[in-house]
Protein backbone atom coordinates (compact mmCIF):
# COMPACT_ATOMS: atom_id res chain seq x y z
CA UNK A 1 0.00 0.00 0.00
CA UNK A 2 2.74 2.25 0.88
CA UNK A 3 4.55 1.36 -2.33
CA UNK A 4 1.49 2.48 -3.99
CA UNK A 5 0.29 5.83 -1.93
CA UNK A 6 3.38 7.30 -1.28
CA UNK A 7 3.96 8.63 -4.97
CA UNK A 8 0.48 9.22 -4.74
CA UNK A 9 0.40 11.27 -1.80
CA UNK A 10 3.65 13.30 -2.61
CA UNK A 11 1.63 14.26 -5.96
CA UNK A 12 -1.76 15.00 -3.96
CA UNK A 13 0.80 17.39 -1.88
CA UNK A 14 2.09 18.95 -5.14
CA UNK A 15 -0.95 19.77 -6.24
CA UNK A 16 -2.28 21.28 -2.57
CA UNK A 17 1.26 23.28 -2.65
CA UNK A 18 -0.09 25.55 -5.82
CA UNK A 19 -2.79 26.96 -3.90
CA UNK A 20 -0.46 27.55 -0.93
CA UNK A 21 1.71 29.32 -2.95
CA UNK A 22 -0.71 31.79 -4.64
CA UNK A 23 -1.91 32.22 -1.24
CA UNK A 24 1.65 33.10 0.44
CA UNK A 25 2.60 35.43 -2.91
CA UNK A 26 0.10 37.33 -3.44
CA UNK A 27 -0.23 37.68 0.22
CA UNK A 28 3.06 40.01 -0.32
CA UNK A 29 0.43 42.10 -2.22
CA UNK A 30 -2.80 42.51 0.12
CA UNK A 31 -5.21 40.78 1.98
CA UNK A 32 -7.33 42.05 -0.36
CA UNK A 33 -5.67 39.33 -3.04
CA UNK A 34 -5.68 36.98 -0.67
CA UNK A 35 -9.48 36.75 -0.21
CA UNK A 36 -10.06 37.23 -4.12
CA UNK A 37 -7.36 33.99 -5.06
CA UNK A 38 -9.34 32.59 -2.08
CA UNK A 39 -13.05 32.82 -3.40
CA UNK A 40 -11.91 32.33 -7.22
CA UNK A 41 -10.05 29.29 -6.87
CA UNK A 42 -12.93 27.39 -4.58
CA UNK A 43 -15.08 28.70 -7.02
CA UNK A 44 -13.05 27.39 -9.98
CA UNK A 45 -12.96 24.09 -8.11
CA UNK A 46 -16.14 23.64 -7.64
CA UNK A 47 -17.46 23.97 -11.42
CA UNK A 48 -14.34 22.24 -12.75
CA UNK A 49 -13.85 19.15 -10.26
CA UNK A 50 -17.47 18.13 -11.18
CA UNK A 51 -16.22 17.55 -14.93
CA UNK A 52 -12.97 16.38 -13.78
CA UNK A 53 -14.45 13.36 -11.71
CA UNK A 54 -16.12 12.12 -14.33
CA UNK A 55 -12.64 10.78 -14.59
CA UNK A 56 -12.69 9.07 -11.44
CA UNK A 57 -14.58 6.08 -13.23
CA UNK A 58 -11.11 5.60 -14.66
CA UNK A 59 -9.70 4.46 -11.39
CA UNK A 60 -12.55 1.56 -11.36
CA UNK A 61 -12.77 0.06 -14.97
CA UNK A 62 -8.84 0.20 -15.70
CA UNK A 63 -7.82 -0.99 -12.07
CA UNK A 64 -9.77 -3.82 -12.59
CA UNK A 65 -9.02 -4.45 -16.19
CA UNK A 66 -5.33 -4.47 -15.33
CA UNK A 67 -6.04 -6.73 -12.03
CA UNK A 68 -7.86 -9.34 -14.92
CA UNK A 69 -4.52 -8.98 -16.90
CA UNK A 70 -6.38 -7.18 -20.35
CA UNK A 71 -3.92 -4.34 -20.97
CA UNK A 72 -6.27 -2.94 -24.20
CA UNK A 73 -8.92 -2.75 -22.13
CA UNK A 74 -7.66 -0.35 -19.78
CA UNK A 75 -6.33 1.33 -23.44
CA UNK A 76 -9.79 1.47 -24.54
CA UNK A 77 -10.87 3.27 -21.25
CA UNK A 78 -8.81 5.96 -21.14
CA UNK A 79 -9.34 6.77 -25.02
CA UNK A 80 -13.11 6.83 -24.45
CA UNK A 81 -12.55 9.22 -20.92
CA UNK A 82 -10.46 11.67 -23.54
CA UNK A 83 -13.58 11.43 -26.00
CA UNK A 84 -15.18 12.58 -22.83
CA UNK A 85 -12.81 15.54 -21.68
CA UNK A 86 -13.33 17.03 -24.85
CA UNK A 87 -16.78 18.64 -24.99
CA UNK A 88 -16.26 19.84 -21.27
CA UNK A 89 -13.87 23.07 -21.54
CA UNK A 90 -16.98 25.88 -22.81
CA UNK A 91 -19.21 24.35 -20.24
CA UNK A 92 -16.99 25.33 -17.76
CA UNK A 93 -15.42 28.35 -19.49
CA UNK A 94 -18.98 30.10 -20.11
CA UNK A 95 -19.85 28.84 -16.09
CA UNK A 96 -16.71 31.15 -15.46
CA UNK A 97 -17.72 33.89 -17.00
CA UNK A 98 -21.68 33.71 -15.91
CA UNK A 99 -20.75 33.27 -12.14
CA UNK A 100 -17.52 36.03 -12.01
CA UNK A 101 -19.77 38.98 -12.61
CA UNK A 102 -22.16 38.09 -9.98
CA UNK A 103 -20.06 37.74 -6.93
CA UNK A 104 -20.40 40.95 -5.57
CA UNK A 105 -24.45 39.93 -5.35
CA UNK A 106 -23.34 37.63 -2.33
CA UNK A 107 -22.50 40.69 -0.40
CA UNK A 108 -18.69 39.83 -0.59
CA UNK A 109 -16.56 42.98 -0.60
CA UNK A 110 -16.08 44.83 -4.10
CA UNK A 111 -12.47 44.86 -4.88
CA UNK A 112 -12.29 41.08 -3.51
CA UNK A 113 -15.01 40.19 -6.12
CA UNK A 114 -12.96 42.24 -8.75
CA UNK A 115 -10.06 40.64 -8.64
CA UNK A 116 -11.64 37.22 -7.77
CA UNK A 117 -12.94 37.82 -11.22
CA UNK A 118 -10.10 38.67 -12.78
CA UNK A 119 -8.14 35.19 -11.28
CA UNK A 120 -10.64 32.70 -12.63
CA UNK A 121 -11.08 34.24 -16.63
CA UNK A 122 -7.95 33.93 -16.08
CA UNK A 123 -7.75 29.85 -14.71
CA UNK A 124 -10.41 28.69 -16.53
CA UNK A 125 -8.05 28.96 -19.98
CA UNK A 126 -6.50 26.06 -18.34
CA UNK A 127 -9.70 23.73 -18.28
CA UNK A 128 -8.37 21.39 -20.92
CA UNK A 129 -5.26 20.35 -19.53
CA UNK A 130 -6.97 20.02 -16.13
CA UNK A 131 -9.03 17.34 -17.17
CA UNK A 132 -6.68 15.67 -19.86
CA UNK A 133 -4.51 15.70 -17.09
CA UNK A 134 -6.91 13.85 -14.98
CA UNK A 135 -7.88 11.22 -17.51
CA UNK A 136 -4.16 10.39 -17.41
CA UNK A 137 -3.52 10.09 -14.32
CA UNK A 138 -6.21 7.98 -13.48
CA UNK A 139 -5.24 5.66 -16.21
CA UNK A 140 -1.75 5.69 -15.25
CA UNK A 141 -1.94 5.35 -11.51
CA UNK A 142 -4.51 2.24 -12.11
CA UNK A 143 -1.53 0.50 -13.46
CA UNK A 144 0.46 1.42 -10.60
CA UNK A 145 2.51 3.43 -13.16
CA UNK A 146 3.02 6.39 -10.35
CA UNK A 147 5.85 7.92 -10.42
CA UNK A 148 5.42 10.20 -13.47
CA UNK A 149 2.66 11.69 -11.77
CA UNK A 150 4.65 12.53 -8.74
CA UNK A 151 7.28 14.34 -11.13
CA UNK A 152 5.19 15.84 -12.97
CA UNK A 153 3.09 17.88 -9.93
CA UNK A 154 6.41 18.39 -8.55
CA UNK A 155 8.16 19.35 -11.55
CA UNK A 156 4.90 21.86 -12.01
CA UNK A 157 5.09 23.65 -8.67
CA UNK A 158 8.67 24.30 -10.34
CA UNK A 159 6.98 26.12 -13.30
CA UNK A 160 3.94 27.57 -11.17
CA UNK A 161 6.30 29.60 -8.61
CA UNK A 162 8.34 31.18 -11.55
CA UNK A 163 5.09 32.21 -13.38
CA UNK A 164 3.79 33.81 -10.39
CA UNK A 165 7.27 35.81 -9.80
CA UNK A 166 6.76 37.15 -13.40
CA UNK A 167 2.95 37.66 -13.55
CA UNK A 168 1.81 38.83 -9.98
CA UNK A 169 4.81 41.19 -9.12
CA UNK A 170 5.68 42.36 -13.01
CA UNK A 171 9.11 40.84 -13.15
CA UNK A 172 11.24 40.23 -16.75
CA UNK A 173 9.20 42.82 -18.21
CA UNK A 174 5.73 41.59 -17.29
CA UNK A 175 3.14 43.94 -15.89
CA UNK A 176 2.46 43.38 -12.17
CA UNK A 177 -1.16 41.31 -12.40
CA UNK A 178 -2.01 40.95 -8.78
CA UNK A 179 -4.44 38.04 -8.35
CA UNK A 180 -5.07 37.53 -12.18
CA UNK A 181 -1.35 37.02 -12.69
CA UNK A 182 -1.41 33.88 -9.90
CA UNK A 183 -4.65 32.99 -12.52
CA UNK A 184 -2.21 33.14 -15.46
CA UNK A 185 0.42 31.22 -13.44
CA UNK A 186 -2.09 28.26 -12.86
CA UNK A 187 -3.04 27.99 -16.11
CA UNK A 188 0.37 27.42 -17.63
CA UNK A 189 0.82 25.20 -15.06
CA UNK A 190 -1.82 22.52 -15.94
CA UNK A 191 -0.32 22.52 -19.84
CA UNK A 192 3.09 21.28 -18.18
CA UNK A 193 1.27 18.92 -16.17
CA UNK A 194 -0.81 17.48 -19.34
CA UNK A 195 2.19 17.69 -21.66
CA UNK A 196 4.41 15.48 -19.20
CA UNK A 197 1.48 12.42 -18.73
CA UNK A 198 0.41 12.51 -21.98
CA UNK A 199 3.98 12.62 -23.02
CA UNK A 200 5.12 9.57 -20.65
CA UNK A 201 1.97 7.64 -22.08
CA UNK A 202 2.77 7.58 -25.47
CA UNK A 203 6.81 7.20 -24.81
CA UNK A 204 5.51 4.19 -22.27
CA UNK A 205 3.36 2.35 -24.71
CA UNK A 206 5.86 2.57 -27.69
CA UNK A 207 8.50 1.27 -25.35
CA UNK A 208 6.99 -1.63 -24.12
CA UNK A 209 4.63 -2.08 -27.04
CA UNK A 210 1.07 -2.54 -25.15
CA UNK A 211 -1.03 -2.77 -27.94
CA UNK A 212 -1.91 0.69 -28.24
CA UNK A 213 -1.91 0.89 -32.09
CA UNK A 214 -4.20 -2.22 -32.10
CA UNK A 215 -6.92 -0.85 -30.55
CA UNK A 216 -9.71 1.25 -32.38
CA UNK A 217 -10.20 4.93 -32.29
CA UNK A 218 -14.10 4.90 -32.55
CA UNK A 219 -16.03 5.79 -29.85
CA UNK A 220 -17.35 3.12 -27.58
CA UNK A 221 -20.54 4.10 -26.78
CA UNK A 222 -21.50 1.58 -23.61
CA UNK A 223 -17.64 2.35 -22.43
CA UNK A 224 -18.62 6.13 -22.24
CA UNK A 225 -22.22 5.13 -20.46
CA UNK A 226 -20.20 2.98 -17.87
CA UNK A 227 -17.74 5.58 -17.55
CA UNK A 228 -20.57 7.90 -17.07
CA UNK A 229 -22.45 5.98 -14.69
CA UNK A 230 -19.14 5.63 -12.01
CA UNK A 231 -18.03 9.13 -12.72
CA UNK A 232 -21.06 11.43 -12.32
CA UNK A 233 -21.53 10.06 -8.81
CA UNK A 234 -17.83 10.44 -8.07
CA UNK A 235 -18.24 14.06 -9.65
CA UNK A 236 -21.15 15.24 -7.48
CA UNK A 237 -19.41 13.99 -4.52
CA UNK A 238 -16.55 15.88 -5.18
CA UNK A 239 -18.46 19.07 -6.17
CA UNK A 240 -20.62 18.64 -3.14
CA UNK A 241 -17.48 17.97 -1.02
CA UNK A 242 -15.70 21.33 -2.16
CA UNK A 243 -18.56 23.26 -2.95
CA UNK A 244 -19.28 23.24 0.52
CA UNK A 245 -16.12 24.72 1.63
CA UNK A 246 -16.50 26.97 -1.40
CA UNK A 247 -19.77 27.91 0.28
CA UNK A 248 -18.31 28.54 3.33
CA UNK A 249 -15.53 30.77 1.78
CA UNK A 250 -18.05 32.85 0.61
CA UNK A 251 -20.08 33.12 3.70
CA UNK A 252 -16.82 34.50 5.82
CA UNK A 253 -16.21 37.03 2.83
CA UNK A 254 -19.14 38.61 4.05
CA UNK A 255 -17.80 38.97 7.51
CA UNK A 256 -14.32 41.11 6.48
CA UNK A 257 -11.49 40.13 4.43
CA UNK A 258 -9.06 40.21 7.37
CA UNK A 259 -11.65 37.32 8.50
CA UNK A 260 -12.00 35.73 5.25
CA UNK A 261 -7.73 35.80 5.23
CA UNK A 262 -7.95 34.00 8.50
CA UNK A 263 -10.44 31.26 7.04
CA UNK A 264 -8.25 30.49 4.21
CA UNK A 265 -5.20 30.23 5.97
CA UNK A 266 -6.80 27.90 8.51
CA UNK A 267 -8.43 25.76 5.19
CA UNK A 268 -4.77 25.69 3.79
CA UNK A 269 -3.73 23.97 7.12
CA UNK A 270 -6.64 21.20 6.62
CA UNK A 271 -6.28 20.97 2.79
CA UNK A 272 -2.52 20.23 3.34
CA UNK A 273 -3.27 17.38 5.47
CA UNK A 274 -6.32 16.36 3.49
CA UNK A 275 -4.13 15.31 0.64
CA UNK A 276 -2.45 12.73 2.63
CA UNK A 277 -5.45 10.05 3.31
CA UNK A 278 -6.57 11.76 -0.43
CA UNK A 279 -3.57 9.94 -2.10
CA UNK A 280 -3.79 6.43 0.38
CA UNK A 281 -7.65 6.45 -0.99
CA UNK A 282 -6.88 6.54 -4.54
CA UNK A 283 -4.24 4.50 -3.89
CA UNK A 284 -6.71 1.93 -2.06
CA UNK A 285 -8.71 2.26 -4.65
CA UNK A 286 -6.72 1.07 -7.15
CA UNK A 287 -5.52 -2.16 -4.90
CA UNK A 288 -9.04 -2.68 -4.07
CA UNK A 289 -9.81 -2.43 -8.10
CA UNK A 290 -6.92 -5.04 -9.17
CA UNK A 291 -8.20 -7.41 -6.30
CA UNK A 292 -11.58 -7.38 -7.46
CA UNK A 293 -10.59 -7.91 -11.17
CA UNK A 294 -8.27 -10.96 -10.51
CA UNK A 295 -11.79 -11.75 -7.61
CA UNK A 296 -9.54 -12.08 -4.37
CA UNK A 297 -12.29 -10.49 -2.05
CA UNK A 298 -9.65 -10.97 0.97
CA UNK A 299 -7.42 -9.21 -0.83
CA UNK A 300 -9.45 -6.27 -1.36
CA UNK A 301 -10.86 -6.26 2.14
CA UNK A 302 -7.27 -6.02 3.66
CA UNK A 303 -6.36 -3.82 1.17
CA UNK A 304 -9.52 -1.60 2.05
CA UNK A 305 -8.68 -1.75 6.07
CA UNK A 306 -4.76 -1.30 5.59
CA UNK A 307 -4.97 1.94 3.93
CA UNK A 308 -8.06 3.44 6.35
CA UNK A 309 -5.84 2.56 9.30
CA UNK A 310 -2.92 4.71 7.71
CA UNK A 311 -5.01 7.66 6.99
CA UNK A 312 -6.67 7.62 10.39
CA UNK A 313 -3.50 7.55 11.92
CA UNK A 314 -1.64 10.11 10.13
CA UNK A 315 -4.83 12.27 10.56
CA UNK A 316 -5.05 11.75 14.35
CA UNK A 317 -1.22 12.64 14.29
CA UNK A 318 -1.91 16.04 12.29
CA UNK A 319 -4.81 16.88 14.76
CA UNK A 320 -2.77 16.62 18.06
CA UNK A 321 -0.17 19.54 16.14
CA UNK A 322 -3.07 21.62 15.34
CA UNK A 323 -4.01 21.33 19.21
CA UNK A 324 -0.84 21.97 20.58
CA UNK A 325 1.23 24.16 18.08
CA UNK A 326 -1.27 26.22 16.29
CA UNK A 327 0.66 29.73 16.05
CA UNK A 328 3.82 28.05 14.81
CA UNK A 329 1.67 26.77 11.98
CA UNK A 330 -0.14 29.80 11.50
CA UNK A 331 3.12 32.15 11.64
CA UNK A 332 4.28 30.40 7.98
CA UNK A 333 1.50 31.72 6.38
CA UNK A 334 1.50 35.34 8.30
CA UNK A 335 2.69 37.92 10.62
CA UNK A 336 -0.27 39.49 11.17
CA UNK A 337 -0.72 39.02 14.97
CA UNK A 338 -4.90 39.53 14.66
CA UNK A 339 -4.91 36.74 12.17
CA UNK A 340 -3.27 34.49 13.90
CA UNK A 341 -5.03 34.93 17.24
CA UNK A 342 -8.35 34.10 15.00
CA UNK A 343 -6.73 31.24 13.41
CA UNK A 344 -6.00 29.29 16.55
CA UNK A 345 -9.74 28.75 17.36
CA UNK A 346 -10.07 27.71 13.52
CA UNK A 347 -7.19 25.03 13.77
CA UNK A 348 -8.11 23.55 17.31
CA UNK A 349 -12.33 23.01 15.44
CA UNK A 350 -10.11 21.80 12.16
CA UNK A 351 -8.07 19.19 15.12
CA UNK A 352 -11.52 17.77 16.19
CA UNK A 353 -12.53 16.84 12.67
CA UNK A 354 -9.09 14.90 11.27
CA UNK A 355 -9.48 11.97 11.76
CA UNK A 356 -13.08 11.32 10.47
CA UNK A 357 -11.90 13.64 7.42
CA UNK A 358 -9.26 10.74 6.56
CA UNK A 359 -11.32 8.12 7.55
CA UNK A 360 -14.19 9.21 5.27
CA UNK A 361 -11.51 10.27 2.28
CA UNK A 362 -10.08 6.80 2.57
CA UNK A 363 -13.44 5.18 2.75
CA UNK A 364 -14.89 7.04 -0.62
CA UNK A 365 -11.41 5.36 -2.57
CA UNK A 366 -12.21 1.95 -1.18
CA UNK A 367 -15.39 2.22 -2.02
CA UNK A 368 -14.53 3.55 -5.48
CA UNK A 369 -12.72 0.44 -6.38
CA UNK A 370 -15.92 -1.88 -5.42
CA UNK A 371 -17.27 0.44 -8.09
CA UNK A 372 -19.80 2.40 -5.93
CA UNK A 373 -19.57 5.91 -6.24
CA UNK A 374 -23.02 6.28 -5.39
CA UNK A 375 -22.77 6.18 -1.19
CA UNK A 376 -20.26 8.97 -1.00
CA UNK A 377 -22.22 11.24 -2.97
CA UNK A 378 -25.50 10.70 -0.94
CA UNK A 379 -23.93 10.87 2.12
CA UNK A 380 -21.77 13.82 1.58
CA UNK A 381 -25.10 15.60 -0.11
CA UNK A 382 -26.77 15.01 3.30
CA UNK A 383 -24.03 15.49 5.54
CA UNK A 384 -22.33 18.70 4.51
CA UNK A 385 -25.88 20.00 2.60
CA UNK A 386 -28.45 19.52 5.09
CA UNK A 387 -26.92 19.45 8.35
CA UNK A 388 -23.30 20.70 8.49
CA UNK A 389 -23.64 23.74 6.10
CA UNK A 390 -26.85 24.89 8.02
CA UNK A 391 -25.56 24.27 11.23
CA UNK A 392 -22.90 26.42 10.66
CA UNK A 393 -24.73 29.29 9.29
CA UNK A 394 -26.89 29.63 11.86
CA UNK A 395 -23.57 29.30 14.12
CA UNK A 396 -21.94 31.77 12.09
CA UNK A 397 -24.62 34.65 11.69
CA UNK A 398 -27.62 33.91 14.05
CA UNK A 399 -25.47 33.21 17.40
CA UNK A 400 -22.60 35.35 16.04
CA UNK A 401 -19.86 33.06 16.83
CA UNK A 402 -18.59 34.00 13.51
CA UNK A 403 -16.17 31.98 11.24
CA UNK A 404 -15.44 29.05 14.28
CA UNK A 405 -19.52 28.72 14.58
CA UNK A 406 -19.16 28.28 10.82
CA UNK A 407 -16.54 25.51 10.86
CA UNK A 408 -18.17 23.87 14.07
CA UNK A 409 -21.19 23.14 11.22
CA UNK A 410 -18.14 21.33 9.11
CA UNK A 411 -16.95 20.07 11.49
CA UNK A 412 -20.14 17.75 12.77
CA UNK A 413 -20.97 16.97 9.43
CA UNK A 414 -17.06 15.33 8.84
CA UNK A 415 -18.12 13.18 11.92
CA UNK A 416 -21.47 11.82 10.66
CA UNK A 417 -20.02 11.26 7.29
CA UNK A 418 -16.84 9.41 8.32
CA UNK A 419 -18.67 7.18 10.56
CA UNK A 420 -21.42 6.21 8.02
CA UNK A 421 -18.63 5.64 4.80
CA UNK A 422 -16.57 3.27 7.27
CA UNK A 423 -19.46 1.55 8.35
CA UNK A 424 -20.91 1.07 4.83
CA UNK A 425 -17.33 -0.33 3.68
CA UNK A 426 -17.26 -2.90 6.77
CA UNK A 427 -20.28 -4.40 5.63
CA UNK A 428 -19.42 -3.99 1.73
CA UNK A 429 -15.90 -5.39 2.16
CA UNK A 430 -17.53 -9.07 3.71
CA UNK A 431 -19.94 -9.34 1.33
CA UNK A 432 -17.64 -9.44 -0.85
CA UNK A 433 -15.25 -11.82 0.43
CA UNK A 434 -18.43 -13.63 0.89
CA UNK A 435 -19.33 -13.63 -3.06
CA UNK A 436 -15.46 -14.39 -4.14
CA UNK A 437 -15.56 -17.50 -2.03
CA UNK A 438 -18.67 -18.75 -3.51
CA UNK A 439 -17.51 -17.77 -7.10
Amino acid sequence: MLKLALPVVAAELGWVAMSLVDTIMVGRVSAVAIGAVSIGGMLFYTLATFTAGLMLGLDTLVSQSYGAGDIRDCHRSLLNAVYLCLPLPPVIMLAVWWVGPGLAAFGIDGEVSRQANEYLRAVAWGSLPLLLYFAFRRYLQAMNLVKPVMFALISANVVHLLANWIFIYGNWGAPPLGARGAGWATCFSRVYMAGCLIGYTVWHARRHRTGWGEISLRPDWPRMRRLLKLGLPAGFQISLEVGVFAAATALVGRLSPVTLATHQIALNCATITYMVPLGIGSAAAVRIGQAVGRNDGEGARFAGWTAILLGAAFMTVMGAAFVLVPRGILHIFTDNVSVIDAGVMLLFVAAVFQLFDGIQTVSTGALRGLGDTHTPMLCNLVGYWFVGLPVGYWLCFKQGQGAPGLWIGLCFSLILIGATLLTVWSRKSRCLVIAAAIH
